[in-house]
């Protein structure tokens, strides 16, 4: 009995496009004012790669006028959600698993990967928190450092994997260097390492690029899961959602590993993620301020003797080694939030673009 109600939901959440839904229009709560929560005495946050301009405002009237319907479960909006990021990623819908965040899909991915024992594959630094999960599950870490100019190095990457490697993963662009694989050249070590592994790409950071998804190799290839989120260029860190792009038969088996396939967000995340997808100019306004910020940043920290890494994201990476400074010491006297040393030698660390006001005075810190 259980099994098939888990059955019905999970056809339920993907099978219910096309059903109405109560357009928005017909609600009428006030939205044009949403009260500012920071204060001067608010820390500048540069630490977790949050979008500072969103969510847009479509996002917030479509979270604001989905409330109402928080007290149904949300299969509709749900089923709308996959099939705009079938047309999005030009997948088919039984590509796509929503997840309360990407970091729900490594969780998961992690999971089925460690069915198997075995280990993984990251290069390092890379975004590894969710590591710590696969490693007690059982999958022993392989880390490959970086090339010299702090880029994923593929061709080592792919000479570490043995036949015991269940999972491999590459950020893209890298988190916490900002690089980005050259596309040919991803593609072709996804084709090498995913006969005989899975590989995991995280494109978390890609909207800030012009670079294309890889996302059409899963059409044709098992191995290939793809994790993207609505954290950063849509700005919904905090309402926690994200997705999976894989082979169906792959998206299949995840959603095995799950008591309701698509069931993890809210009906108001899933209503901003909608509105999100649909308000292009947020978007491309939140790409070009990010990129003009942050090359703003970058020649203001190269004027202090700051060494930086050319940046395809929302952060930037830099060398603290000739700075004269106690970098983190000017951060706390000036209320700012950065991260820590993420390679010792180089003394290399990272700090999110904010806004320029908050770049001007992260900047004037270190002065």
């Amino acid at each position: 009995m259980e099994n098939n109600r888990r059955d019905w939901l999970k056809k339920i959440s993907v099978g219910v496009v096309g059903l109405g839904l109560v357009p928005f229009e017909t609600f009428a709560l006030p939205t044009d004012h949403f009260p500012e929560k920071e204060s001067k005495d608010t820390p500048v946050r540069l630490s977790s790669n949050e979008n500072p301009y969103g969510p847009s405002k479509a996002a917030k009237t479509a979270m604001i006028e989905s409330i109402t319907l928080s007290n149904r479960y949300g299969w509709e909006l749900s089923s709308e959600l996959v099939n705009l990021l079938g047309v999005k990623n030009k997948v088919n819908l039984n590509n796509i698993l929503i997840s309360a965040g990407s970091t729900e899909i490594l969780d998961l991915v992690s999971q089925f990967a460690a069915l198997q024992k075995g280990n993984l594959v990251i290069a390092d630094p890379s975004y590894g928190y969710w590591t710590d999960t696969a490693e007690k599950l059982g999958l022993t870490k392989i880390k490959v450092p970086l090339t010299a100019d702090k880029k994923i190095d593929l061709p080592k990457m792919l000479s570490s994997i043995t036949a015991d490697t269940k999972l491999v993963y590459i950020c893209n662009p890298n988190n916490p260097t900002g690089t980005i694989c050259e596309r040919n050249d991803l593609i072709q070590f996804i084709s090498q390492a995913s006969k005989n592994s899975i590989v995991l790409v995280d494109e978390a950071y890609i909207d800030f690029t012009d670079q294309e998804s890889v996302s059409h190799l899963v059409l044709e290839n098992k191995n290939v899961i793809i994790a993207k989120t609505f954290s950063k260029v849509y700005g919904l860190a905090g309402a926690r959602i994200g997705y999976a792009i894989a082979n169906s038969s792959t998206i299949e088996k995840l959603s095995e590993l799950q008591t309701w396939a698509n069931g993890a967000v809210s009906v108001v995340s899933t209503a901003a993620a909608i509105a999100s997808l649909k308000d292009e100019n947020f978007v491309n306004e939140t790409k070009a301020l990010n990129q003009k910020t942050r090359d703003y940043t970058i020649a203001e920290l190269e004027k202090l003797n700051i060494s930086c890494i050319h940046s395809n994201s929302n952060f930037i990476y830099f060398s603290l080694k000739n700075y004269k400074k106690d970098f983190f010491h000017q951060l706390e006297v000036n209320n700012i939030i950065g991260t820590k040393i993420y390679e010792e030698e180089g003394k290399w660390s990272r700090i999110t673009i904010g806004k320029k006001e908050e770049m001007q005075k992260f900047i004037a810190s270190l002065q």
